[in-house]
């Protein structure tokens, strides 16, 4: 008997659930919303464009006149921004049931964010790990709340160097600072999972992976951007994994879901395993070590 793929359908209704998805204007983030808000989700769209959150909000209003979206700035790429936005949410609501760390840059050239954090790094890490922190207390104010860290199959070629985060002592490769940003989604998920144990009243956190789905990530690899051509799978497929971690009634805290096939690269989403390195408890400790330091963010868990 061919066993069914997990899709829209298998996620359960979420009337009066609350939902924040950082880079809801394009590719994952955006179908994700879609889906969310077909299953009756109450949607935050955290965003750096205004404009273009707008104009998306208005397509899927069209789309679903009952449609609830809220639109909130933010710039994973400033603290300040990341504290801002997190002000805002913690005053405006009273529970949070899933923050998908979705956004993301890759393969850009180098550049530094307004806080002197390798552009990759700090936007697709630090500035989750910062959001997330500022935001626990209202998750675990949240029966039944969850993290969902977007990663990727790249994180098998990252290998973090911690003595030179932000790539000022070598020659730059920016394929490579991009795996190293999936390895530490991977780290953080671990080991925040690890820190807030099995207490039935703390978020699960979960990891995902779109396989290799075509969307603007690869704009900055004309090559890359050529292959979706041949390799890319459609957004709507890729997107499962992130929504099968967020709404999956069966998952658990650090649980990784993903597309299985071709390496990884296409496939509706079933639970698969990382790589040994994203499982070192040591390096996941001393990135989290280091990310509080970069970041002032402590999440006062322990």
């Amino acid at each position: 008997m061919k066993k069914e793929n997990w899709n829209e359908s298998n996620i359960p209704d979420q009337s009066g659930k609350i939902f924040i998805v950082t880079g809801p204007t394009s590719g994952l983030g955006k179908e994700s919303i879609k889906v969310l808000v077909r299953k009756n989700a109450t949607i935050i769209m955290a965003a750096r464009n205004i404009k273009k959150s707008n104009s998306i909000k208005k397509e899927i209003l069209a789309e679903n006149k009952n449609a609830k979206i809220d639109i909130q700035e933010l710039d994973l790429s400033s603290l300040e921004s990341v504290n801002n936005f997190s002000i805002s949410i913690n005053k405006k609501y009273k529970a949070l049931d899933c923050l998908i760390n979705n956004a993301g840059i890759m393969a850009c050239p180098y550049s530094k964010t307004r806080d002197g954090f390798e552009i990759q790094m700090g936007t697709n890490h630090l500035g989750h790990f910062a959001l997330t922190g500022q935001l626990i207390s209202l998750l675990k104010k949240t029966p039944n709340s969850r993290v969902v860290n977007v990663a990727s199959i790249a994180h098998t070629s990252g290998n973090i160097d911690f003595d030179d985060l932000n790539w000022e002592k070598r020659k730059y490769k920016t394929w490579s600072a991009y795996a190293d940003t999936k390895l530490a989604n991977l780290y953080f998920t671990y080991e925040l999972s690890r820190k807030l144990g099995q207490d039935k009243g703390s978020p699960m956190v979960l990891a995902s992976h779109p396989g290799w789905t075509a969307t603007d990530l690869q704009r900055h690899s004309g090559m890359a951007n050529f292959m979706n051509i041949f390799l890319g799978q459609k957004v709507m497929v890729g997107a499962l994994g992130g929504l099968r971690a967020a709404t999956d009634p069966t998952a658990k805290s650090d649980n990784y879901f993903g597309s299985p096939s071709m390496g990884g690269m296409k496939g509706y989403p079933v639970l698969v395993k990382s790589n040994d390195l994203s499982y070192n408890v040591d390096n996941a400790k001393k990135l989290w070590k280091l990310s509080e330091e970069l970041t002032g963010v402590s999440y006062s868990i322990d």
